[in-house]
């Protein structure tokens, strides 16, 4: 008899295989979730830029011409504004010349 043999070296080795893919399991459930989170917030973050950049554009439009544009297309046109229209829907109302106009940016559902 050996007094410094582990007692546990005749152990299967089933235990010594499953906490290792347990905790690989976990890691890649959590990097999941995190890049799931970053993904969201990332598309927060367009959409807030997109309505940013449009009323930017309308802005310097009016303090350009001293008058807000009538027409989404016309600072597309004039102004160089580029809006990704497969991703977000921009609902541009004007109703007078010398008001801001009403902007809404709403994502695409078709993702």
């Amino acid at each position: 008899m050996n007094r410094f043999d582990k007692a546990g070296k005749n152990r299967p080795g089933w235990l010594h295989v499953l906490l290792p893919v347990l905790a690989f399991s976990l890691l890649l459930g959590l990097f999941g979730y995190g890049l799931q989170s970053v993904s969201a917030l990332t598309e927060s973050e367009r959409l807030r830029t997109t309505k940013e950049a449009v009323v930017r554009a309308a802005v310097h439009c009016y303090a350009s011409e001293g008058m807000y544009p009538q027409s989404l297309s016309y600072l597309e046109e004039h102004y160089g504004l580029t809006v990704d229209t497969q991703d977000f829907v921009v609902d541009y109302r004007c109703f007078a010349s010398n008001i801001m106009p009403d902007i809404t940016v709403i994502p695409r559902d078709g993702e």
